[in-house]
């Protein structure tokens, strides 16, 4: 995603040394005429007006006769103006932001963690990434920000980094939380042992959730603290790296959870099978719909694992010894 700054610069504001953080994810356009303007409105995904302070709040009006989605403040005229067919947010509130990524950051993921990407990549141009498609399909019909989609779009390792710190916060929060989650489920399921870890990693974070989270939570705070930008120092964010390679090696990997995940990813085609084969068994809204095929990615993909299972024994008549089953799936985080 790319943040267009349109319009003349304020007073005294430093739009260069503003924008050089985001590198190439910015451009500053400057001024431009009434007919440029109205490009830009139609071209853009959303167009955000954080006003500080506003007496009408033109620009809201003229984005919506593009017919392009509008986030504006609230608490000033252009909330009145924007009603309800904007979002109103806190233009300071930066938390507010993060919660808003943090929230909706996995609402692309599919029945059975990160093996539901493998079983509906076929069917998506380009393979089915949960961030992407969270991001670009799932939250679609809501009116978030730009700035919030690209933080969910972009919160996964293989992904590119963020374009605002919120967004960049959120990431590491979700590589901290399922590293360090998904050890402990497996220690609780006597997959791994604590003793197992490198002692790389324990002579860094430990070996109990506590200090694992709070040595790498404190370090991104220090490190962000001391140098402006979200970030971990080398040696933590390589404890970090060890840590989750650990996992891969250890539970994700392992042979029990390779056979689930199959079992996983054979389900998942199967009902997606059935149902481009056999409309009559979506939704209602779904059976006509332009687009069948991503409609039953997307519908499949939004089905909980327990809702899951249950179709394959009711549409497709599967035994329950044929069901993903256990704590051997894929993992929840990579």
């Amino acid at each position: 995603a790319t943040l267009a700054l349109v319009g003349a610069p304020g007073w005294g504001v430093d739009v260069p040394a503003l924008v050089e953080p985001l590198g190439g994810r910015a451009l500053v356009v400057g001024a431009v005429d009434d007919d440029e303007k109205r490009g830009w409105y139609s071209l853009a995904d959303v167009v955000a007006f954080p006003s500080l302070g506003e007496g009408f709040g033109l620009p809201v009006l003229e984005a919506m006769t593009q017919g392009t989605p509008v986030v504006t403040s609230s608490g000033t005229a252009t909330a009145e103006v924007a009603g309800d067919a904007g979002l109103l947010v806190e233009p300071t509130d930066t938390a507010a932001l993060a919660e808003a990524i943090a929230l909706g950051h996995d609402c692309g993921h599919g029945p059975g963690g990160h093996a539901s990407e493998d079983a509906l990549s076929p069917y998506v141009d380009g393979g089915y990434d949960h961030a992407q498609w969270g991001a670009d399909v799932t939250l679609a019909p809501l009116n978030l920000c730009a700035e919030t989609l690209d933080g969910i779009r972009n919160h996964s390792w293989s992904r590119p980094a963020p374009a605002t710190p919120e967004g960049e916060v959120v990431s590491w929060a979700d590589r901290i939380a399922y590293v360090c989650h998904d050890f402990e489920d497996a220690v609780h399921a006597r997959v791994v042992d604590p003793e197992m870890l490198p002692d790389g990693v324990r002579c860094t974070c430990g070996d109990t959730r506590r200090s694992q989270l709070g040595t790498f939570i404190d370090a991104v705070v220090r490190t962000s603290a001391r140098s402006g930008r979200i970030g971990m120092d080398h040696a933590t964010a390589d404890a970090l790296a060890a840590f989750r390679d650990f996992n891969y090696r250890h539970i994700y990997l392992r042979p029990d959870s390779v056979r689930q995940a199959e079992r996983v990813i054979d389900l998942l085609r199967a009902l997606v099978e059935h149902l481009l084969a056999t409309p009559d068994d979506l939704p209602g809204e779904l059976r006509e719909v332009e687009g069948r095929e991503a409609a039953v990615v997307n519908y499949v993909g939004g089905m909980t694992d327990r809702f899951a299972c249950r179709s394959a024994v009711q549409l497709l008549g599967w035994d329950a010894e044929r069901l993903p089953r256990g704590v051997g799936g894929a993992g929840s985080g990579p």
